[in-house]
């Protein structure tokens, strides 16, 4: 498979497409070496995490060029931005898992003493996609082994490099067969999440994607873990500094060519400060500079599906800024801020999954819930407002898996990330994310 530099549009590199034989090979591979470790100590498992932690800085040098290479991002926004939170994220999972938790042994009827175990669930198939290569694959492949699990990893078509290096790394610290990856396009992800031996299939990709594994697992019988699209709402209130609002989110909308499933997509404003945030806003959008604030889209079809988008915008909708090209090689696109859109409208009800973002006026909190959470996804949102109360509200108010106050985008290993509605199940981080690769079981003695 071809490599195309975003930022460019040209070929850097090849892959191979696993076919069926490297899917079983990976599969066999991960089986034979789950007898051992799934029982092997909670501290060995801690060990080989902090050592792979520990590459993953050594080698940051390495793991930026491959990861700018098939992303286009600033390399200096991924090494600053991206690379130390990955880490982390390791770091996190290697101290989790010598922390897992139980029920107290004690007797529930007369005579006898019950108490819970906690075991990996088996093989893992794992797959990744191209907006954050690295840092899906450490989300993915770390939980997986604290718990005692191994796992096959397909990272996207288009962006392999960085988790094909990970694998490497960690080759170091792990034995054979604990971790794999196996390069391809959608047919080897068919192949590797139907195969027998996988006991749990975990994926970050489209409701479509979703949908897809979902059905073709039940009949297995496999667990999944689904982290798909997001829609993001923001409820900006009418007692925030318009100015330093709008710089917030504008910083945080935009980040990664906006392609990012928490991105801040749909800006819903009290129409009392609706005028003046929209100008604020889009001032700041219009300041960024692709390239250098933000790299490109991640391939032609992306950036083909965004230009389709904003073609099919109804005539009451309005580009306020951006909504093109700019004139240079590879797949890039202006940020764009579109006003006057109706809830009903195609790029309110969809994600974008590009440097777009809408803004909508409301009247009062009851109509801005309603409007933030009247769309199919539902993994995160947030609320700007300095009233506390207020605030509270919409917490409990929104159907979303994390809502910010305040602030947008910020994550730390210690809390679940993870979404409703059609924005999956399961968790990714925390000690929620572990417990997902883990299966209870209950022992009476």
């Amino acid at each position: 498979m071809a490599l195309t530099d975003p930022a460019t549009g040209r070929v850097h590199g090849h892959a191979p497409r696993s076919g069926p034989a490297d899917t079983d090979a990976a599969c066999a591979a991960a089986a034979t070496a789950y007898a051992h470790w799934s029982t092997s100590t909670p501290a060995a498992r801690q060990r080989a995490l902090l050592g792979i932690a520990d590459a993953i800085e050594a080698h940051a040098d390495a793991l930026t060029a491959a990861e700018t290479a098939d992303t286009g991002k600033p390399p200096e926004q991924f090494r600053t931005e991206e690379l130390p939170a990955i880490a982390d994220a390791v770091r996190y999972f290697a101290g989790a898992a010598r922390n897992l938790p139980g029920a107290a042994a004690a007797e529930y009827t007369e005579g006898r003493t019950s108490l819970l175990r906690r075991e990996p669930v088996g093989v893992c198939a794992q797959i990744t996609p191209w907006n954050y290569p690295l840092m899906m694959a450490a989300w993915k492949i770390a939980p997986a082994i604290a718990a005692g699990n191994t796992t096959v990893l397909k990272p996207a078509d288009t962006t392999p490099s960085s988790a094909v290096l990970l694998a490497r790394l960690a080759a170091d610290h792990l034995p054979p067969g604990v971790l794999n990856v196996v390069c391809g396009d959608r047919d080897t992800g068919r192949a590797l999440t139907a195969h027998p031996d996988v006991a749990l299939i975990a994926v970050t990709g489209s409701v479509r994607a979703g949908r897809e594994i979902a059905a073709a697992a039940a009949a297995g019988l496999k667990r999944v873990h689904l982290e798909l699209g997001g829609n993001a709402p923001v409820l900006v209130h009418e007692d925030v500094d318009v100015a330093a609002t709008a710089a917030a989110l504008a910083a945080v909308a935009y980040y990664n060519a906006g392609q990012d499933c928490t991105a801040p997509t749909r800006l819903l404003v009290h129409r009392r400060i609706h005028d003046a945030f929209l100008a604020a806003f889009a001032a700041e959008a219009a300041k960024l500079r692709t390239g250098v604030d933000f790299g490109p889209l991640n391939n032609a079809a992306q950036l083909a599906s965004v230009r389709a988008l904003l073609d099919r915008l109804p005539t009451h909708a309005e580009i306020v800024t951006g909504g093109g090209r700019p004139p240079r090689p590879g797949f890039f696109h202006e940020a764009t801020v579109v006003a006057g859109v109706r809830q009903d409208d195609e790029i309110v009800q969809e994600e974008t999954f590009g440097p777009v973002v809408t803004v909508q006026p409301f009247a009062d909190e009851t109509e801005a819930l309603h409007l933030a959470n009247a769309v199919r996804f539902g993994l995160a949102a947030s609320v700007w407002t300095t009233d506390h109360d207020r605030a509270m509200r919409a917490t409990r108010a929104l159907h979303t898996g994390i809502v910010w106050v305040n602030t947008h985008g910020t994550t730390v290993s210690e809390m679940p990330h993870g979404g409703v509605k059609h924005s999956g199940y399961g968790s990714d981080l925390s000690l929620s994310g572990l417990l997902d690769y883990t299966q209870a079981k209950h022992v009476m003695l």
